[in-house]
């Protein structure tokens, strides 16, 4: 039988969270650090699953790596590996071995790296010849994952030529490009982004010193618990005001959403108020991971959306927005997907399930942001709770302590 947790929500909350260690940035520390030659241990590095994987990656003796659903540790890999000398394969579970590749995979193979799928064209796992690789010019679609990119950006600066990369059509998540190239420069390397084309010179990255700050997404479902209950009061601890992370939006975002944020010396404060827009519009591209924090939200709190720039959703963890469509619809809420990319709710309802219980589709993001559903509806099930462990491993464990109460079922 399926193993679930049954949420009931506190009639307020008012307590300090230490957020977890942003994931995005301990991947591409761990990356950085190894190109670099570091040695220095990296402070504050996430203990997530996805984090944990380029770890086991990293001080495995074999040629042979399995980074489960893991997909950022399956980009960044694949153009670390085809850089470094050996004979490589890298694998995942079932749902990676679903999630396209070949955008990266052709890329690399036009700047002299050898790479063979070894089951089904453009998908993992990969066998892959590791040698150093030429460099030069590629063009490369933006309206795929960012995650290409910042893989390929990363391991520019050790080409025989460097790399100079043109970007065709709108850049999806910009921030985390952003985030890459500003890591890059603490380490030394320098690209340049002019316009819609990044040049990386050769060059040497040199070690430093890195510190990991906590992750603004996994912020985000304690503004959405600050949205839907009056009262509360919450402060979190390990982010900042001058954070590189693209997702540190959700201060704004959520300010039409009932949700004020105020900055401190260790985190912030946040607190809910009496205002709320009377339908929320939003262009998703440069924050994706919070689209299904503010579809729940919106639909708790009754405020009809109107979501686009959701395209790379589909090809995440799983396909987002139809998980989106079938769980809200559990609850009473018609989505519309009016086109790839767009996201609707004009505020139909149906007849919600007596006891519906959410499925995670393996997505962490699918558990934590439908969890605080029980405040809307009095308490919620969520299959397969242990999902979260790809980000936010003590998201349950915070739960409790801020007063929800949580009963295991099997």
């Amino acid at each position: 039988m399926q193993f679930q947790y049954k949420i009931r929500p506190p009639e307020t909350v008012r307590t300090t969270i230490q957020l977890p260690a942003s994931k995005s940035i301990s991947n591409r520390a761990l990356i950085l650090n190894a190109l670099s030659l570091s040695s220095a241990p990296i402070k504050n590095l996430s203990d997530c699953d996805d984090t944990k994987v380029l770890i086991d990656a990293f001080n495995s003796d074999s040629n042979l790596f399995d980074i489960k659903a893991a997909g950022t540790a399956m980009r960044f890999l694949t153009a670390f590996l085809a850089g470094m000398e050996g004979e490589w394969i890298i694998m995942g579970t079932k749902r990676m071995h679903q999630r396209p590749i070949h955008p990266l995979v052709e890329t690399l193979s036009a700047l002299g790296a050898e790479i063979e799928y070894l089951e089904k064209e453009g998908f993992p796992p990969l066998k892959i010849k590791g040698k150093k690789l030429k460099g030069g010019e590629v063009y490369l679609s933006g309206n795929i994952s960012s995650q290409f990119i910042s893989a390929l950006l990363m391991v520019a600066p050790l080409m025989e030529k460097g790399l100079i990369m043109h970007i065709e059509k709108e850049i999806v998540s910009k921030p985390y490009i952003d985030l890459t190239i500003g890591m890059m420069a603490k380490c030394g390397v320098h690209a340049k982004w002019e316009g819609n084309d990044i040049t990386v010179k050769p060059q040497r990255y040199k070690a430093v010193d890195m510190v990991v700050e906590s992750d603004w997404t996994a912020a985000s479902y304690w503004y959405e618990i600050a949205s839907l209950l009056p009262g509360s009061e919450i402060k979190l601890l390990g982010v900042n005001k001058e954070s590189m992370q693209g997702d540190s939006n959700v201060t704004n975002l959520f300010n039409d959403l009932g949700v004020t944020t105020e900055f401190t010396s260790d985190g912030i404060i946040i607190r809910n108020q009496k205002k709320r827009a009377k339908k929320f519009f939003h262009n998703f591209i440069n924050e994706p991971d919070l689209a299904q924090t503010f579809a729940a939200t919106c639909c708790f709190k009754n405020v009809p959306f109107l979501f686009s720039g959701i395209q790379s959703l589909k090809i995440k963890e799983t396909d987002r927005v139809q998980a989106l469509i079938n769980e809200l619809k559990k609850l009473g809420y018609i989505l519309i997907e009016n086109e790839i990319g767009m996201l609707e709710w004009d505020g139909e309802r149906c007849t919600p399930e007596k006891e519906p219980a959410i499925d995670t589709y393996d997505d962490h993001r699918m558990a934590m942001s439908f969890a605080p559903g029980a405040i809307a509806n009095q308490s919620i099930i969520i299959n397969d709770p242990d999902v979260v462990f790809k980000s936010y491993p003590k998201f349950w464990e915070d739960l409790k302590h801020a007063g929800f109460v949580i009963e295991e079922r099997k």
